[in-house]
């Protein structure tokens, strides 16, 4: 049994690729493994292959090969496996590469299954299992990264490098897409996901997008970025019950900046917050969006329970603002209307429904109830148009749930899992292998079977 492969490509990559301008190196180590790293030093990662027995190793300039031989006797049958251990250089990767020798084979694939298996979610229905999980997973994997230098996590919009988001991130996309499919197969993970998040990014909340590490990539403030820490932190505690979170420094600065940031976006005269681009990034069309104020609302809910006595009481009433909601959203004098997606209080509205900020998602942030008459007739507006996932997933909380639930178990998207853009059918058209995406798809998925009834 042989494997062969060659060191052919390194790149460096946030939305686009670099190539390594180093030569690759391909050596042999002591212990018969394959060594494979660049010649710059200090190397940024390297990988040590090797097989799980005695093996014949031959490397050539970039190119190995590590050879095998088995005896199998008629009827019988074997096993062989070659081993994949990466670190930040050539011999924490040869370390690595002998703790898996060492575990063996059986012991690790096993572990893995078991591991895998606890994240995995049940709703009954296995064909919404098979939607769910493969999302969840995804996203648990490809929208959070673990780095090899500092072992700290960090959250991403997507590891697949064919994606143009790369491995920026915005607040809205990692607290309420990644973070609720975390939460639901990992409440260990979420936290330390939620902590790690308000330490590196909470400085400027809803500033815009930013690299993984924090540090702004593209300034743009979304109003949702802001509202998303206090609910996010919400929705932990209501989950996982462990109100504790609230104590710890970086959470806690998290939420008074929050507060403070919301209250620097009020009108002078009606208690509605401006933003200035939607979670996508696009210019918002006007600037009093729908979406945002009833996030901002949720978000209020949240800071007059979680923030100390004093501060809360200069918390503006969420029931204010969802009042003028409906007093300026909603068309006057028209019991029959649609709700508004954006206004400019001078009289300048749109009724557009923004795909990143779609109104289908208003009963989430308890702007209205799935029965409300006005949001009813809003989202049954909304084109029917299936290109964009993200509006599609948004249609599990609307009244045609049922169907869209079907459409999802249906579609191929980009080998099962979440993708920017589809075709009609559901296949993947650009951006696939979204993880974050993946992660709302799940998340949504589950809480449409089982909190808001929707048979799979």
């Amino acid at each position: 049994v042989r494997m062969t492969g060659r060191l052919g490509h390194r790149q460096l990559r946030v939305r686009t690729p670099r190539p390594a301008e180093d030569a690759a190196r391909v050596s042999r180590s002591a212990n018969d493994l394959v060594l494979l790293e660049g010649s710059a030093q200090p190397g940024l990662v390297a990988l040590a292959v090797g097989a799980d027995g005695e093996s014949q190793v031959d490397v050539r300039d970039t190119g190995f090969s590590i050879e095998r031989a088995l005896e199998v006797p008629a009827g019988g049958s074997s096993q062989a496996a070659f081993y994949l251990a990466a670190g930040p250089e050539r011999d924490g990767a040869e370390a690595t590469a002998a703790v898996l020798r060492r575990r063996g084979w059986r012991a690790l694939l096993a572990g893995t299954r078991d591991a895998l298996q606890q994240l995995e979610q049940s709703t009954g229905s296995d064909a919404v299992d098979r939607l769910i999980n493969r999302n969840l997973l995804f996203a648990y994997f490809y929208g959070v990264a673990r780095a090899i230098d500092d072992a700290h996590y960090y959250l991403v919009r997507t590891r697949a490098p064919w994606h143009s988001g790369g491995v920026t991130v915005r607040d809205w996309d990692a607290l309420m897409w990644t973070l609720p499919a975390v939460q639901l197969a990992d409440t260990g993970l979420a936290r330390e996901l939620l902590l790690r998040l308000c330490e590196l990014h909470a400085y400027a909340p809803g500033q815009g997008v930013h690299y993984f590490d924090g540090t702004m990539f593209e300034p743009g403030f979304a109003l949702e970025g802001v509202a998303a820490y206090p609910i996010a932190v919400d929705r932990y505690i209501r989950d996982s019950g462990d109100g504790a979170i609230v104590d710890e420094p970086a959470v806690g600065d998290a939420l008074y900046l929050a507060g403070d940031d919301i209250r620097d976006r009020r009108d002078r005269r009606v208690p509605l917050y401006s933003t200035d681009v939607t979670p996508s990034g696009a210019p918002a069309a006007q600037p009093f969006t729908l979406h945002a104020n009833a996030a901002v609302a949720n978000a209020l809910d949240v800071l007059r329970r979680t923030l100390d006595e004093e501060s809360a009481r200069e918390v503006e009433d969420p029931t204010a603002v969802r009042a003028a909601i409906r007093r300026h959203f909603a068309p006057e004098r028209d019991p029959k209307g649609l709700l508004a997606a954006a206004i400019d209080l001078a009289g300048q509205k749109t009724q557009d429904d923004d795909p990143s900020a779609s109104a289908l998602w208003l009963p989430l942030f308890e702007a209205f109830d799935r029965s409300d008459s006005h949001w009813r007739r809003t989202v049954k507006a909304i084109p029917s148009d299936r290109s964009i996932l993200v509006r599609q997933i948004a249609r599990l909380i609307g009244p045609d749930a049922q169907g869209v639930l079907e459409w999802l178990r249906r579609a191929p998207l980009h080998d099962g899992v979440a993708a920017e853009l589809v075709d009609e059918q559901g296949l993947a058209i650009a951006n696939g292998g979204d993880a974050a995406l993946s992660g709302l798809l799940a998340a949504t998925a589950w809480f449409a079977v089982h909190a808001l009834g929707v048979k799979g």
